[in-house]
């Protein structure tokens, strides 16, 4: 009972966050709501019991968010660009393609609830580590250079020029 509890509680804060991200008007707000979001998500994963995905989130995403408020607040410096307009034109369109896909996500999951009871029990955190560092050691490293490279981009796009 309690485990079911805890679960919606962390499912509402994820879906609260989410509708904030998209509601809110300034940009910072908006990134601190992303937070709120992530760190639901995290919840969840805690409450199923991933504890490699729990502190994963935490520690990629949820800190990604706390650097993305850095570097907004770095770059845009005055207070008049953080309120950027949040709705376009085609939020119509946008809506419509998210009420399909949740439809096909809801029946999907009709269709898939009754051989829950068949799934394989989730990897250790050992197990995940030993992947990582052993067959996945290359790919991971590669990963981070490209994401060294993209950070360096922003940064030399971002600066102004002093002549």
């Amino acid at each position: 009972m309690i485990e079911a509890i805890a679960f919606y509680s962390m499912a509402a804060v994820t879906l609260a966050g989410a509708v904030l991200v998209v509601s809110l008007r300034n940009t910072v707000h908006s990134a601190l709501a992303l937070g709120l979001s992530l760190a639901g998500v995290a919840g969840l994963f805690a409450c199923l019991g991933a504890d490699f995905l729990f502190a994963g989130q935490l520690l990629i995403y949820v800190g990604g968010i706390a650097i993305l408020i850095v570097f907004v607040v770095m770059l845009l410096g005055r207070a008049s660009d953080l309120h950027l307009r949040q709705v376009n034109a085609q939020w119509a369109a946008a809506l419509l393609v998210c009420a399909i896909t949740g439809a096909g996500l809801w029946r999907l999951g009709a269709l898939y609830r009754h051989a829950s009871s068949q799934v394989p029990a989730a990897a250790t955190t050992r197990a995940i580590g030993l992947l990582m560092l052993g067959d996945f050691a290359v790919p991971f490293e590669a990963i981070s250079l490209v994401l060294l490279a993209a950070l360096l981009g922003a940064v030399f796009f971002s600066r102004k020029d002093i002549s």
